[in-house]
């Protein structure tokens, strides 16, 4: 029998499976579920557009916690149809979308621990759970509205830079926290009836095992503003910041939230409703799973820039180097190691508005790489943000140009300026190094693109596959299971199979001075332009 791991990754718009043999490192099968277009998913209230519930006000974004349940049903379903051989999963393993939660009343203990009885299988979960939730939505990353909350947590740590240093991050508007206290606030009857508090990583493994109080893991747990980075515990200054004036206070908040683990943790075994059901071996063991970007970085050890239509700068640290300006988040990956988290919002998406100024379609990349080709690095000044931005926090602005609009001038100008913003606004918790930066999505896979990151940051350049959450969780899994055994657990020869590696591109001597000088230039002119 082989051994597989599977990883699940529940993310804004689907739910992914990748199954890996743990012993031949290789993938074996992928499958993905979209929950607007898939008939069994797309009746539980979202709009199929936006993927979550109508909100009721701007800021709010919920989706509807049945549809995790119908998801899984509907996976391991096909999974089983597709021929997969279930019964030789020996771990399964979770990625959620980080800070998304579900708020689970008092019944939700016995509802879960039905699960572990075979005779749960003639029911579907969407039947077994129908009444455990007391919040009837979960509030997802999208959250926006929760700007006094944030501020009350900040408050609570002594402002900003105790925040930081504090959580790893300056409390955003996003995180579990911040939410958990504005549903208090509005919706005092719900949050008085909620006797548990539950990330959708571990709201998934504590259906799988069925058990709904499974730990949370210190990697999603640094995405709550509720947690001491350093210590890796519950943090008693954040908790009272955001229970202050909520039924119960400070100890009823507390008691909300489930103990805290390693992402490595075995939290139980496959409940009998999927081993009835699907046909999981009763012996599979489940991981308490992490959030979507934790489970993503488990890929590469170092430094790894995304390149998609955001981008991401994930930053190996030491734990204690945090980005004091506050652009980006300290976190824990899926294997437990330290990382910083920048995400920019005006990524590729941007590039592809400028080509199609000129007419260019979204996936007609040619003209764009024949003027890369023709345009020497660094020669170009082109800004454009059509989205408020995060990184640094600045607000949205038209095009600014240096020279005649033309597709020659306002591409080479664009990709240059917007990874110069990723580059310079990462600097507060970068090392200088000789190391390899490794980088990924579509833009990768253009030379003269690699090229221009190998002079921006002075470092060999790592093109790699296709990096995604739910290969990353599947490789984390098979880690827990092999450390569970006793066994080996090497990451980086466990990633290094599943995830092809291009050699690495030098810098160019002459590009890197180039850019040093473009660098002040471009910090100048957008410090300029967006007032800061």
């Amino acid at each position: 029998m082989s051994r597989l791991s599977l990883g699940l990754d529940s993310s804004t718009q689907s739910l992914t499976a990748v199954i890996i043999d743990i012993d031949t490192r290789k993938v074996v099968a992928e499958k993905s579920l979209d929950y607007a277009a898939d008939p069994r998913l797309n009746s539980w209230g979202i709009d199929l557009k936006e993927y979550i519930v109508p909100p009721r006000e701007a800021g709010e974004a919920d989706q509807p916690p049945k549809m995790f349940l119908a998801s899984l049903d509907a996976m391991c379903e096909d999974l089983k149809k597709d021929g997969i051989p279930l019964h030789e999963v020996v771990a399964v393993n979770v990625s959620g979308q980080q800070h998304g939660h579900v708020y689970l009343s008092g019944k939700a203990d016995e509802a879960f621990a039905s699960l572990r009885a075979a005779a749960s299988a003639q029911k579907t979960l969407t039947e077994i759970l129908a009444d455990v939730f007391s919040y009837g939505t979960a509030p997802i990353w999208k959250t926006s509205n929760t700007a006094d909350q944030a501020e009350d947590l900040r408050k609570s740590a002594g402002g900003k830079q105790k925040m930081i240093t504090l959580s790893g991050s300056d409390s955003p508007l996003r995180f579990t926290g911040a939410v958990m206290r504005r549903v208090g606030q509005q919706f005092p009857r719900c949050y008085e009836a909620t006797r548990r508090v539950q990330l959708i990583s571990s709201f998934i493994p504590a259906v799988l095992c069925g058990n709904a109080a499974v730990p949370v893991d210190v990697g999603n747990g640094c995405g709550m503003s509720l947690m001491d980075y350093k210590a890796k515990t519950w943090s008693p200054a954040l908790i009272k910041g955001a229970a202050r004036g909520l039924p119960g206070g400070k100890a009823a908040f507390a008691e909300k939230l489930p103990p805290l683990c390693s992402p490595l943790t075995i939290v139980g075994t496959m409940s009998a409703y999927f081993v009835e059901k699907f046909g999981f071996s009763p012996d599979c063991s489940v991981v308490a799973g992490s959030g979507d970007n934790p489970q993503t970085k488990v890929l590469i050890k170092g430094d790894l820039l995304s390149l998609g239509t955001s981008f991401v700068n994930m930053v190996a640290t030491d734990g204690a180097t945090f980005d004091m300006g506050g652009y980006a988040n300290g976190m824990y990956d899926g294997a437990g190691r330290p990382f910083m988290f920048g995400c920019r919002t005006n990524g590729a998406m941007v590039w592809d508005r400028v080509r199609a100024l000129y007419n260019v379609g979204k996936k007609d990349y040619a003209p764009g790489e024949e003027v890369l080709e023709k345009t020497a690095p660094g020669t170009g000044m082109v800004m454009w943000q059509p989205y408020n931005e995060s990184f640094p926090p600045s607000k949205a602005f038209d095009l600014y140009r240096e020279g005649k609009a033309s597709l020659a001038n306002d591409y080479p100008g664009i990709v240059d300026s917007t990874l110069a913003a990723m580059y310079l606004y990462s600097r507060g918790f970068s090392r200088d190094t000789d190391e390899p930066i490794f980088v990924t999505g579509g833009p990768a896979s253009s030379p003269r693109i690699v090229r221009r990151i190998a002079g921006i940051w002075n470092r060999p350049v790592v093109t790699i596959g296709s990096v995604g959450a739910g290969l990353g969780t599947a490789v984390s899994g098979a880690i827990a299971f092999l450390l569970s055994k006793g066994e080996n657990a090497d990451t980086e020869a466990l990633s290094g199979g599943v995830l092809p590696r291009q050699a690495p591109v030098a810098p160019v001597m002459q590009d890197v001075d180039v850019y040093r000088t473009y660098l002040q230039k471009f910090e100048a002119a957008y410090r300029k332009i967006t007032g800061m």
